[in-house]
């Protein structure tokens, strides 16, 4: 008897379908960079640039993902990182311990995770109020400790900063003739663990999928038994440890401190967890998606200023353009296949 050879494929998720649209749209534009302007994108260094720059937001974009998936908003993440980094900066400063700076950091993201996450998850206050008022109380004790820039002024740390993976055959030879190898941060390592790791969680772990089921139909979730409010606080919990993990890679890219750090990241975030593929209504998103949406993000802003258009309204005038583009390509991408589906 002959074997049936024709095993017909399962239609791809909304969450797979928007990421693999995402990663198509990434992959186009930065060849179209390479093939009309050129210059750093004809080099790989331009990539790591761009991670290296961006390691920070990339890992509070996983957190926002996590809560947009199930449902919530997170406005706090920004202000979170800004106050993160002030808090090690004058640690450190002060004769702090390398290592224990590193816990300051993660409590304190965690401090806001929990205070947020009950006030949502228990109290039942709407998320936007709550993470509004994270985020004015962040920004209020960034400023309370130090209005002035301020410079990590310490050994230890000093070695962790300037550390970087080099990657000689990725490298370039510069005008001079010399070979310039690719360089990584350790930020950038940081952030692809983080990558791994969410990844396993909305994959393959239970609670992954009680963020998803969560956030497509609450009421649903409640019949199929699970517990949603402990979910939802997870999810917050999850996001504030992320912002204080950025916030100290932040530190390690700049190596600095300022009142106005990060100031404008949740917006990114957001935008970037949007470009990715994930819905502010709940139940769909992906981090890989969401990285990728970083990094269109960023590359739709290299290409600005590769063009010529170093005004800052420019970045923002695309970045605008760019998130309208997609949720409309989101609308019309879904509503045709919930058409078909009917259909």
């Amino acid at each position: 008897m002959k074997k049936n050879t024709n095993v017909q494929r399962e239609p791809l998720t909304d969450t797979q379908l928007l990421m693999t649209i995402t990663i198509c749209i990434f992959i186009g534009m930065y060849l179209l960079a390479m093939l009309f302007l050129g210059g750093g994108f004809l080099h790989a260094q331009q990539i790591f640039d761009m991670l290296n720059d961006n390691a920070s937001l990339i890992i509070v974009t996983f957190g926002l993902t996590i809560v947009m998936i199930g449902g919530g908003i997170d406005i706090s993440v920004g202000a979170v990182t800004s106050l993160v980094v002030m808090s090690c900066v004058l640690y450190l400063n002060n004769g702090g311990n390398l290592f224990v700076s590193v816990l300051l950091a993660l409590g304190i993201g965690l401090a806001f995770g929990v205070v947020q996450g009950f006030l949502i998850s228990y109290l039942e206050i709407q998320p936007f109020i709550v993470t509004l008022a994270g985020m004015f109380f962040a920004r209020g004790m960034t400023t309370i400790l130090s209005v002035n820039p301020q410079k990590v002024d310490h050994e230890g740390f000093a070695r962790l900063r300037d550390s970087k993976i080099e990657i000689p055959w990725l490298g370039y030879v510069a005008k001079n003739g010399n070979l310039v190898p690719a360089r990584i941060e350790l930020g950038v390592i940081v952030a692809l663990l983080c990558l791994v790791f969410i990844f396993i969680l909305l994959k393959y772990l239970r609670l992954g999928r009680d963020f998803y089921a969560m956030g497509g139909n609450q009421m649903s979730a409640l019949m199929l038994g699970i517990n949603v409010k402990r979910t939802r606080f997870l999810s917050y919990l999850i996001s504030g440890l992320l912002s204080g993990i950025s916030g100290y890679v932040f530190m390690m890219h700049t190596g600095a401190g300022n009142a106005t750090n990060a100031a404008g990241m949740e917006m990114n975030a957001i935008a970037s967890s949007i470009i990715g593929g994930t819905l502010l209504t709940g139940g769909v998103g992906n981090v890989i998606g969401s990285f990728f949406g970083t990094m269109t993000l960023t590359t739709i802003k290299k290409i600005v200023v590769s063009s010529g258009l170093n005004d800052p309204w420019w970045q923002s005038i695309t970045t605008g353009g760019m998130l309208c583009f997609f949720i409309l390509l989101q609308s019309v991408v879904l509503g045709q296949r919930a058409k078909k589906k009917s259909a």
